[in-house]
């Protein structure tokens, strides 16, 4: 078997678990890509899994995290397949199933990834799939953002909440974000209508009769959750997003009169498409923070876990 360098961990715990190894490519079955990952984004999720928590206990170690990757077709799963060999794409491989993108190649079903927009760079492209997709469910899919509605996205910031408010915008609702004194004018660019500062307004003191709370923090501060029911109108809907954030959501939400569910993501490269397009265009764009070498992840961790990232942070992996 053919080797690589990837970040693994042996077992969770804080940023310095993370290690740079020599370990096999993965193989390929069915309908599965090989595709050299130029760039990887990296997800509050992997943060999660890798302290303990999130996917952690389905991983299998030593284990490779990471699910947004951006690189090059090594191989397709057949010849007639109309993404080929040399093909610039990107997508999720989804770990736990999957090992992930912290590494120089992933195996990736072909359903979870498609062409890269050449309007980007593999680096900004690796910050899109699992940030764009999980505020494409919750706007679009479950939100169902259309004109004349009334949207509170919490955390409009960050990785996905910069799409959120991107594609609250496009689909024509009243955007009202939340964030910090650094980023309420970027917020207002983005498209939002009102922007929140959180560190000297209490949103629930200035909000109310929205449709929609996108909420991309739950109960672990603040008791922003249950403070976010109520500012809905009744009938209203909250979509919850962060893993472990709010385990009495659904009660909660039916006891103040209001629907609510949380939403986990699909690697669905068909929907990352449509998305492709919205990137292509420059109808939505997307705004990496920082990046980092694959050496440095327990760095870029670090910075992730601070919670004061704007948009995406990447790490690059191999030259392109």
């Amino acid at each position: 078997m053919s080797t690589m360098r990837a970040v693994v961990i042996d077992g969770t715990g804080a940023p310095d678990v993370m290690t740079v190894a020599e370990v096999e490519q993965p193989a390929t079955a069915n309908a599965e890509f090989l595709v050299k990952v130029i760039a990887a984004g990296v997800n509050p999720i992997d943060a999660k899994t890798r302290a303990g928590r999130g996917v952690s206990a389905l991983l299998d170690f030593p284990a490779i995290l990471g699910n947004d990757f951006s690189g090059i077709v090594v191989s397709s799963p057949y010849e007639g397949h109309p993404i080929k060999p040399g093909d610039e794409v990107y997508g999720m491989v989804g770990v736990p199933r999957f090992s992930g993108s912290y590494a120089e190649y992933v195996s990736v079903p072909s359903m979870s990834l498609t062409r890269k927009p050449k309007a980007l760079s593999h680096v900004e492209a690796a910050g899109v799939p699992l940030a764009a997709l999980t505020a494409w469910g919750m706007v679009v899919e479950l939100a169902k953002a259309h004109e004349g509605q009334r949207i509170l996205i919490h955390a409009g910031a960050g990785g996905v909440g910069h799409f959120a408010v991107q594609f609250a915008r496009f689909f024509g609702a009243w955007v009202i974000a939340t964030g910090s004194p650094r980023n309420v004018g970027w917020l207002r660019e983005l498209g939002a209508n009102e922007v929140i500062d959180h560190t000297t307004t209490r949103f629930d003191e200035v909000v109310s009769d929205v449709d929609v709370v996108i909420d991309l923090i739950g109960n672990v501060h603040d008791d922003t959750g249950t403070r976010s029911l109520s500012v809905l109108r009744p009938g209203g809907l909250i979509v919850n997003a962060p893993t472990g954030s709010w385990d009495s959501l659904i009660d909660d939400a039916a006891a103040a009169g209001v629907r609510a569910s949380r939403y986990k993501v699909s690697a669905d490269g068909s929907t990352l498409a449509v998305i492709s397009r919205l990137l292509e265009s420059g109808d939505v764009r997307v705004f990496v923070d920082q990046v980092f070498p694959l050496e440095d992840a327990a760095a870029a961790h670090t910075a992730l876990e601070t919670g004061h990232t704007r948009g995406k942070i990447v790490l690059t992996v191999s030259d392109f």
